[in-house]
């Protein structure tokens, strides 16, 4: 039986800076973070809710993200607690599981979804937090699943994608994501391309197009290359979600490209070298990465040509960016949260939470933030 090696992304980087130095006699302190710029305008954001949970291990690449649906928050928590929030009230906590949990929590259709790191999947009545079923997977789940279609839909860290009946937990279909070597420790979340269609990204740098009813593949695209030397080098992983705008997929991968593929045709229309693990945003024509090293990046989303790039932020380890009302946000290792004009990559801004941020959403038009040291928060435009 093949072996897979899952390697956590800070060692990853860590394993990378010590190749650049042997060859390249990099020293230690080029790494360093580069430090906060002053602003010459200074925008900011309001705080509405906040919330402190167990923290997560530096280089586990959890993404403990909330998820609000119909105007209540829930919070997973790494000690194995789900929790629901009207505001700042709290509507119930339920001890989920001893094992803890391990994925975000997704929130649809009157359930609320959360795996552990044993590949046990638990689904929760999201007015009571009654456990509805619960179900095993073969591998750790470390990201969130999705709802679709009365489906959950829930890829584990082997590389096995399961779909869930909503309402029983009975396992409807399974599918075998090509098996790699080697790998980053973590997964993308599956996302859906139409009512009948689930998008899954892989190890492999493939992107795969799975009917949610039955599982059967539709669609697979290679979406990224990568020309290393050694095994690490050559890691190409898509983590980061990829992301439908009309047309077009948009998927960026590790050591690899952005790219935007025609999923009509299944042609690459155009691909930039980029390196990143984060989910790009795509919003007005325009796609932004955070790579790995700290630059922020804009990209005409028709043609690929760069608008922008800002390097104010260097090896400040970036959440994925995301566009909130007028302005770009992105997240770091400190807390700080960077607002930033889309149309020119200046910054204009911050605010500050707690923990290094490792995921943003915007839901129900608010800023919803998960950081490392187990910090949930809610914030709204000034």
């Amino acid at each position: 039986m093949d072996r897979k090696y899952k390697i956590p992304f800070a060692l990853t980087i860590l394993t990378l800076a010590l190749v650049g130095c042997s060859s390249n006699k990099i020293k230690v302190e080029d790494a360093k973070p580069s430090p906060l710029p002053k602003l010459e305008q200074s925008k900011s954001l309001a705080p509405v809710f906040s919330e402190s949970v167990s923290s997560t291990s530096e280089a586990d690449p959890l993404r403990l993200q909330l998820d609000i649906d119909n105007g209540v928050i829930f919070i997973a928590s790494p000690k194995g607690e789900v929790t629901a929030y009207r505001g700042k009230d709290k509507v119930w906590s339920k001890k989920v599981s001893k094992q803890g949990l391990s994925s975000g929590v997704e929130a649809k259709d009157g359930l609320v979804i959360v795996g552990n790191h044993k590949g046990q999947l638990f689904a929760l009545d999201q007015a009571t937090g009654e456990q509805k079923w619960t179900a095993q997977l073969t591998g750790a789940i470390l990201a969130p699943s999705l709802v679709q279609s009365g489906r959950v839909v829930t890829v584990s860290n082997d590389g096995t994608v399961y779909a869930h009946d909503l309402e029983s937990g009975q396992q409807v279909w399974s599918y075998d994501l090509p098996s790699v070597q080697f790998s980053l420790r973590g997964t993308s979340t599956p996302v859906a391309l139409d009512a009948r269609t689930v998008l899954v990204s892989s190890a492999n740098a493939y992107v795969y197009a799975l009917d949610v009813l039955s599982g059967v593949p539709r669609m697979q695209r290679r979406v990224a290359v990568s020309d290393g030397r050694s095994d690490i080098q050559r890691l190409n992983d898509v983590d980061g979600d990829p992301v439908v705008a009309g047309q077009l997929l948009v998927t960026t991968s590790f050591q690899g490209q952005v790219t935007a593929t025609d999923l009509a045709s299944q042609q690459v229309i155009w691909s930039e070298d980029a390196s990143s693990t984060k989910r790009p945003e795509v919003a007005d024509n325009k796609v932004f990465v955070a790579q790995a090293d700290g630059k922020l990046t804009a990209y005409d989303l028709a043609t690929g040509q760069q608008l922008w790039q800002n390097e104010q932020l260097l090896n400040r380890e970036l959440s994925n960016p995301v566009l909130f009302g007028q302005d770009l946000v992105v997240g770091d290792l400190d807390g700080v949260l960077h607002l930033i004009d889309p149309n020119s990559g200046q910054l204009i801004g911050r605010a500050k939470t707690s923990g290094a941020v490792r995921t943003l959403r915007v839901i129900e038009g608010q800023l919803a933030v998960a950081t490392r040291k187990g910090t949930f928060s809610v914030w709204q435009n000034r």
